[in-house]
Order: structure tokens, then C-alpha cells, then sequence
């Protein structure tokens, strides 16, 4: 017999029958496993019950519900719930084995429909299915809502409407497209509005950072590898191209992929096939690329670091992600938009910008584009003292120069010399220095590579390491 979860202890059953001693022998079934039981004679006694509670904050987990009852019956007390802003499940029971009013009844969203005389074990499976689809689909409600808040293109400006426009008639085709833009301006932001307004939106979006692979890797991650293909292959791995079937390939950094890479990509792209690194089988894909890159890939094919053929395959429909300098009139919206994303994840209210703040965030450069402006905002928020974000808080964690960024630094991370032992200050140490030069070069990873003498996928991992991504 399931037992209802600590939470579920404290939920409300709404039990509406006709009959008294239904009504008591389920109440004191339902107390003794836990649960807090509301009783009524009828349907509208039932809504006069939902009335009072409500009015109190207080709202049933479940409502179990009788079909032949005076004034009301169950199913008019559903056809009146429907109405209601709040719906909580509803169990029909009947003494009547009726299989069209039990048909009826589920067509009209019941959770389920029990006879009398009702079998304990099979009611308190009910209700427990009940409750756990209630809280998956408030879950489902949740988690959707943080994804659209996560990737919604923000923006009213004349360049972002166009864009949304563009992204609108892509995404009903197939054809491949190439994402342009500068570091942070939210390519991946476009990709995922290009997979979500297709019709591959309800299969994978696998995110792939060409970059941050070695390329002695990069093909096993691309196509996945067979057991014992080379040392350390311990299993066959499925890889990206398999994981997106059915839905869409997002290529980031496409720029900086191998040119052996590049001509097996393009091959498996023509074939729609792929033959895992170690195998000879191919397997066949179904999916749609979609790639992105902060490099002009036309100086890239001059300096024969990338295929032409390869660029041509990619960019059948191009799409330029404007910075955030041209497209300087968004930026109230951008930071309202982050704060209610914080807000959010946090399960609090926003902080709202006073005035001055606001003003100080439009005059500042953006080296690093929406994603600059997305940690300052955040940064902000973390520094407010009271209600609001003050100009104050902004400047607090603003570098020198104009738009020169210093995020802040990793939670728990602080100063390095607090550290309790060397280890731990060697890590802060790192993570602060990797920080500051990223902030420098407006979080550019490849230009920060660069200048720090270290390979663009190891410098992908000490972020990773830091959480500095």
C-alpha cells in the first residue's frame, strides 16, 4: 500500500458524497494515512467548501468526487471546477457501473474512476497517481517557464524584430543554418529559437563547443566511438550526432573545428550517416545543423584553416546576431528581462534599477555584449543593499574605463589569502587571475587563450573547473 511522501501528509482531500457513512469511513481511512480531510453533502456544498479554503490559501491536493448526488452531481460539480482558476484532480467514485458515465467523466479530465464499493488499496493508488501527475506537471510548468525566460530573444530594436522575423520563416525548413555574431551577443540564444519554433522543437537540442574539444578527440565526441578503438575506450559511446536524432545539432565555434573534422562533418551531412571512430558500420542520422562562429570564416577559408565547401554547406541560410553597441535601446529590456530571470531561479522578487542605475548601464560599453550586461546585472543584484539596484552597486564591480567588466567572483570562492591551505589558494589565485584577463579582452576565450600561452580547450576547462562560464 503506498504511503504518502512527508509533503503529501499535510495535502487536503476534498471527499464530496451524498451518503454520511461513506463520507466518515473515508475520512477516517484518508487520516490515518495522513492525509488532511475536508468533507461535503453534495456539489455545491463542494465549491461553498473550495470557497471558504481558498479564501484562507489553503487548496486540496485531490478532490474525490461522487456522480449521483441531489442538487448537484459530480459531473456538474466538474463541469463547474473547469471554471475555476484553480483545478485540482478529481477521482470520481459512483456506485453505479456505468461505463459511458465513467468514459464521460474521463473525457472531461478526471484522474480516474473508481466503484463503489471502493476497494482501499486501489483508492489510495489513485490518489498517490493523482498527486505525483499534479506535481510532474507543476514541475513540467516550472521547468518550461525557466527555459523561456533561459532563451528568449529580448528586444524591441529595429535589428532584433528583424531577427525574429528571420528566425520565424528558417525554422519551418531544413536547410542548414550559420550563426554569426560576436562573443556574447546570443547566437545560442538564435539556435534555440530555431529549434523550438520547428517542427524538431519536441526532439533533442544537443549544444556541441567545437572549441573546447581537442582535436585528437573530436571525432569520437562528433560520432561517438567503438569498445577498444583506441587506449581507453572501455565501451562503445554514442556521440553528438546520434544523441540529436530527431531534433537539432548546434555547432558553436564552428570556426575552430579540425579541417579533418570538417571533411567528415561534411561528408556525414551530405550521407546523413556517421560511422563511429573504430567502427565500419554506418548509421544513419536524422537531424538538422545548425552552427555558429565569431570568426569571419571567409578570412578563415583564405587561410585555408576551413573548407570552402564546407562553409557553403553550413551557411545555406545565414543570420547575423547583432552586438549589443548596435542595438544600445534594448538594454532596459535586456536588464529587466535578467532580473526576472534571478528573480526567477531564486524564487524571490526582482530587484528593480533605480533610475540612475539604468542610466549608468546604457553609457557603458559592451566588449562582451549581452552576456556582459547579463553578469553585471547579476552582480548587481548580489551587491544590493537594500530593495534596489543603485548606481552604486553597479560602479562597485565596474573595472576602470568605460564597459570595462569585472564579474564577480565564484560563490564561496573570496579571497585567495583567506585560504586555508596552499592548494585552495593556488585555485582562487588561478581562478581570479583567469578572470581578470577575461574580463580584459570583454570575455573573448580565444583572444584571452592567446595571451594567457595556453590552448583554447584548456582554458574551456579551468572555466568550467571555476565556474566562470
Amino acid at each position: 500500500m503506498p504511503q504518502p511522501s512527508a509533503q503529501e501528509a499535510r495535502t487536503h482531500v476534498l471527499v464530496i458524497d451524498d451518503e454520511g457513512d461513506i463520507r466518515q469511513s473515508l475520512e477516517l481511512l484518508l487520516k490515518y494515512e495522513g492525509y488532511d480531510v475536508w468533507t461535503a453533502r453534495d456539489g455545491q456544498e463542494g465549491l461553498a467548501r473550495l470557497d471558504r479554503e481558498e479564501a484562507q490559501g489553503r487548496r486540496p491536493g485531490v478532490i474525490l468526487c461522487d456522480v449521483k448526488m441531489p442538487r448537484m452531481t459530480g459531473l456538474e460539480f466538474m463541469a463547474a471546477l473547469e471554471r475555476r482558476a484553480s483545478r485540482p484532480p478529481l477521482i470520481m467514485i459512483s456506485g453505479h457501473s456505468e461505463l459511458s458515465v465513467a468514459v464521460d467523466a474521463v473525457k472531461r479530465g478526471a484522474a480516474d474512476f473508481l466503484e463503489k464499493p471502493l476497494d482501499t488499496s486501489r483508492l489510495l493508488v489513485s490518489i498517490d497517481n493523482a498527486l505525483r501527475v499534479r506535481r510532474l506537471a507543476s514541475e513540467n510548468r516550472a521547468l518550461r517557464r525557466q527555459l523561456g525566460l533561459r532563451w528568449q530573444l529580448v528586444g524591441e530594436s529595429p535589428q532584433i524584430v528583424a531577427l525574429r522575423e528571420q528566425i520565424a520563416r528558417v525554422a519551418v525548413s531544413e536547410a542548414s543554418v550559420l550563426i554569426s555574431g560576436e562573443n556574447g551577443t546570443g547566437k545560442e540564444v538564435v539556435a534555440r529559437g530555431v529549434h523550438l519554433a520547428s517542427s524538431r522543437a519536441a526532439g533533442p537540442f544537443v549544444a556541441v563547443n567545437c572549441a573546447a574539444i581537442p582535436a585528437e578527440l573530436i571525432e569520437s565526441e562528433l560520432f561517438g566511438h567503438e569498445k577498444g578503438s583506441f587506449t581507453g575506450a572501455l565501451e562503445r559511446r554514442v556521440g553528438h550526432f546520434e544523441s540529436a536524432e530527431g531534433g537539432t545539432l548546434f555547432l558553436d565555434e564552428v570556426g575552430d573545428m579540425p579541417l579533418a573534422a570538417q571533411a567528415k562533418v561534411l561528408r556525414a551531412l551530405e550521407s546523413r550517416e556517421i560511422t563511429r571512430v573504430g567502427g565500419n558500420q554506418p548509421c544513419a542520422v536524422d537531424l538538422r545543423v545548425v552552427a555558429a562562429t565569431n570568426a569571419d570564416l571567409a578570412l578563415s577559408i583564405e587561410a585555408k584553416t576551413f573548407r570552402m565547401d564546407f562553409y557553403y554547406r553550413l551557411n545555406v541560410v545565414p543570420l547575423r546576431v547583432p552586438p549589443l553597441r548596435e542595438r544600445v535601446e534594448d538594454i532596459p529590456l535586456l536588464a529587466g528581462h535578467f532580473l526576472a530571470e534571478l528573480a526567477d531561479r531564486q524564487g524571490r522578487a526582482p530587484h528593480p534599477l533605480t533610475p540612475e542605475a539604468l542610466e549608468f548601464l546604457k553609457g557603458l560599453e559592451y566588449p562582451g555584449n549581452v552576456r556582459q550586461l547579463r553578469n553585471l546585472i547579476e552582480g548587481g543584484s548580489a551587491m544590493a543593499a537594500g530593495d534596489g539596484i543603485t548606481r552604486a552597486d553597479l560602479e562597485a564591480i565596474v573595472g576602470n574605463g568605460a564597459g570595462r567588466f569585472v564579474p564577480a567572483l565564484p560563490a564561496g570562492s573570496g579571497d585567495p589569502f583567506q585560504a586555508a591551505t596552499f592548494e585552495e589558494f593556488k585555485d582562487k589565485s588561478e581562478a581570479l587571475f583567469i578572470q581578470l584577463r577575461l574580463a580584459k579582452n570583454g570575455g573573448n576565450v580565444k583572444r584571452t587563450a592567446e595571451e594567457l600561452g595556453m590552448q583554447r580547450s584548456h582554458l574551456y576547462k579551468k572555466l568550467d573547473r571555476y565556474g566562470l562560464r
